[in-house]
Order: C-alpha cells, then structure tokens, then sequence
C-alpha cells in the first residue's frame, strides 16, 4: 500500500469513528435552506445535522408505517410558499421528495414554533377562519381508506387524526382537514393564473423534538411521496393533475425548475422503480470510476430490508456502504498522492488550488436498463472556503445501523441534471442538463406545449441565502376546475 494511500485510510478511519387528464400549467417559488458553496463555516455543521437527521427518519419510514400512510422524511432543503384556505393566507412549506403527506401546524398545537430562525414570518393554520376548511372525521372515506377500514372506537363526529414518529425522535401528531390550495398556473410562456384545488392534508396539533424548535421552523411539509394521501396522489386520483414530477437542481450558479406534469424536452432515459417500497428505490448495478469498474461483491447493491438505492433530492449528501465508499474514494485519489487529507467538522476535505473539474475523475453510477449516472468532480466535491474542498460523500458505515449497507442519492450528485419521476409508469429516469436554461411542457388538454424557464429569485430576497430554486408546478387541471 502506498503511503498516501495509507493517509487516506488513516483519514478514512477519522470519519467512520465518528457516530453519526386535462391540464394547464401552474408554479410554486421554492427555496434553499442551505446555500451551495461560498462560506460554508457555519453551514457545513448544520447541513452535516441536517442529513444526518434526514438519514435517520428516512431509514425509521422503512420500518414504522402508519396504516399504509408512507411516513414523512426530514425536513426538505428547499421551501414553498403556498397558499391554504379561504381567504388565503401564506404558508412557508419544506418540499420533499419522500413525503406522503402535506401538513401545517395547527392553531391549536402545543409545540409549535411561533419564530423562525430562518427569518420567516411563520403562520398557524385554522380551519375554522377558512370558508372552505372542514374537519376530516374517523368514519369518513379517507380516513378510512388511509388506514385500510374503519378506525377502532370510531364515533360520530370524531377528527381523522394522525401521528407520526421519527427515527431521531421527533414527532408530528394532529387532524386530517380539507381546504382550498391555490397556486399559479402555468398558462403560456412565462405566464400564469391563479389556480386553485382542494386537498385533505394535516393540521398539527403537537409536534415534538426538532419539529417542535424555531431554528430551521417552517409552516409544515408538502410531500411528493407515492402513497394516496400526498397532494400529488390527490389532485392525480382527481383528475387535475398527472402522476408525474420532475426537477432540475443548479447547485451551482443557483437556481432551477421543480414541474409537475408532462416534460416533453428535453427526453430523459429511465430505469424502473422497484415495487412497493415505500421511497423512490432503484436497481444500481455496478459503479466506475475513470471508466474503471470497482470490484464489489456482486450483491452489495441488492435490494432487500434495510438495503438498496433510494433517490432522495432532499438530502444534500450521498451515501454509501462502508465497501463502496472506501473503494470510491481511493480511485478518486489514486493520482493525488500529494494531497494531504484534514478532519473539517466529520468531513473529509483537502486544499487544492487548480479545477477539480481538471484533477479529478468522473464517478458514473450504472443502473437496470442501462441507465447511467454521471457524477463529475464539482459534484461529488463542495468548497469549504478558499482553495478547500470537502467530499460530498458519506461513509454509511458511521451512520445508524439500519442505513449502513443503504445507497442514499442526494442533492449535489443530482444536481445539473433533469430528473422525472414517472409514478404512472413507474420509472425514474434523468439526463444532464444545462438547469440554468429552460424546459418544454406539455398542455395535455389543448395539446400546446410551453417554455418553462429556470429562475434565481434570490436576487433581493429578504433571507440570507444567495442561492434559490424556484418550483413550476405544471398541473394538468380541468377546464375552470370543473371535471
């Protein structure tokens, strides 16, 4: 073993000790809760918590289900603003990829955050100021249908309510209710209209743990999960909307697009989903590195309990078995015998002056159907200030037990690519793309096609990120909401 490869393990060591049907379009203004690169001294320790958190509630949701209602992961790194009721008023929601439900904190929760420290002006929802609002009962079709029959000690009159428990101990517990959602739909290019529809989402009462803190405190959680009761399965079983979703994350100059419905351009390949699991879970086949293939146990990928691939954009990192990671990193390194590896806060980072776009390998993740994923050096890297880059890999092995042998995509691997998320079809697929550009839509009820383009609206924004994404909900709505 050559000495610089010795010092990588030898750092490599360092991190595992550390524990761990007719349509018209429409948009939603998401934002970052972490900026990408820039000053990285105060984000790094809180996005290193925030995935580890994430990482724990995503792995708790493969354990614990609440009556086939899929179980919400962490807090999202990007935010809608949205509007519930009538008359509207303002919610700021965390956008996640591997929620089942949307949900607001309540008038009447116990535990809620009244502040933010992100800055926001904070809203509590109540169903009675709402026009529109109306209590879910136990006895009525959606409960019972999220809970697979009727509820025990179910009487007239009582709320449908929920509760879910998270890995890391937090908690979320409340009341089905059904209001009016309004947002901007998509009518041409670059122009809107209000829009509106009804969804049953939940109304918080009490939440607990990190939930129940004002540091990162949002409204609540907009999920674009599988199960039946997310707004994407709603207004999809309603005829508003098709079953289908994609984002184009710029991690890099900021910005992109989040859509909901038909993307005809650009085309994306895609590899299928593996059935009933209860995240966006793919078959990964091989990976290389240089155009190296790694020698892996042939079944080190396998899909099985507590172990696979799961896709997940609202997770920063990406994680990796203990195996794969070490054998990643030393064909990542193996001609930069030179570099002298630190611990910055858990991760593994090192002074660099030239193009790590020039220096080093690109990493390319092989998928079923032939579907490749091609991950380049200011990926799978993040600068932590001047002339320092941090891996944006994560040893599995120093997480929780159940998410050691677990593959987690995330954000930074997916970013400057446009990913889709067919659920009619039941393929995930994506393609590099430039995410500063634009997008085509498709108007299924008229046929037209429109020009969906990227935004930055961090640009005089009130917060203090630099970087924004912006989410175009492109919905497939009946003609004046009426089907």
């Amino acid at each position: 073993m050559a000495p610089r490869a010795a010092l990588l393990f030898a750092a490599l060591a360092l991190l595992l000790a550390a524990a761990p049907a007719a349509a018209a379009p429409g948009v939603f203004q998401v934002r970052r809760k972490f900026p990408a690169g820039g000053d990285a001294g105060g984000n790094i320790t809180a996005l290193r918590a925030h995935d580890g958190r994430r990482h724990g509630r995503l792995l708790a949701a493969a354990d614990l289900k609440l009556g086939g209602l899929g179980l919400p992961t962490d807090t999202g790194l990007y935010f809608t603003e949205i509007n519930l009721g009538t008359p509207p008023k303002h919610y700021f929601l965390q956008v996640d990829t591997g929620s089942d439900i949307l949900w607001v904190n309540c008038i009447t929760c116990d535990e809620c955050p009244r502040k933010s420290g992100l800055g926001l002006d904070l809203t509590l929802y109540d169903p009675k100021a709402s026009s529109t609002g109306s209590t879910v009962l136990c006895d009525q079709e959606f409960c019972a249908a999220t809970y697979g029959g009727k509820l025990p000690g179910c009487s007239s009159n009582v709320p449908c309510e929920y509760k879910v428990m998270y890995g890391d101990g937090s908690s979320t517990t409340g009341f089905f209710v059904t209001d009016a959602l309004q947002f901007d739909q998509v009518t041409g290019d670059g122009q809107t209209k209000p829009g509106n529809a009804s969804v049953t989402f939940g109304c918080g009462a009490q939440q607990g743990g990190d939930l129940g803190t004002s540091n990162q405190a949002l409204d609540g959680i907009i999920g674009f999960g599988q199960a039946n009761t997310s707004m994407l399965s709603q207004l999809a079983a309603a005829g508003k909307v098709k079953k289908v979703f994609a984002h184009c994350l710029d991690i890099v100059q900021g910005g992109g697009i989040f859509a909901i419905g038909n993307v005809v351009q650009p085309k994306v390949k895609t590899t299928p989903l593996v059935p009933d699991m209860p995240h966006f879970n793919v078959n990964l086949k091989s990976v290389d590195v240089d155009g190296t293939t790694l020698e892996l146990p042939a079944n080190i990928f396998e899909t099985g309990d507590k172990k696979g691939t799961i896709i997940d954009s609202g997770t920063t990192l990406t994680y990796l078995p203990e195996l794969v990671f070490k054998e990643v990193m030393l064909a990542v390194f193996k001609k930069h015998q030179d570099i002298t590896f630190r611990n910055v806060q858990e991760f593994l980072c090192f002074q660099y002056s030239g193009s790590v776009d020039d220096g080093f390998p690109t990493i390319t993740f092989h998928f079923e159907d032939d579907l490749a994923l091609h991950v380049y050096p200011h990926e799978y890297f993040f600068a932590n200030g001047n002339d320092m880059y941090c891996v944006g890999f994560q040893n599995g092995g120093s997480q929780s037990k159940d998410g050691k042998d677990i593959v987690l995509m995330g954000d930074l691997v997916l970013s400057n690519k446009l990913v889709v998320y067919d659920l009619e079809n039941q393929v995930i697929g994506w393609t590099d793309y430039n995410c500063s550009s634009s997008i085509k839509v498709k108007d299924d009820k008229t046929g037209a096609t429109y020009t969906v383009n990227s935004h930055d609206i961090s640009s005089g924004w009130r917060f203090h990120w630099h970087k924004s994404l912006v989410l175009l909900l492109v919905t497939v709505v009946c003609s004046y909401l009426i089907c």
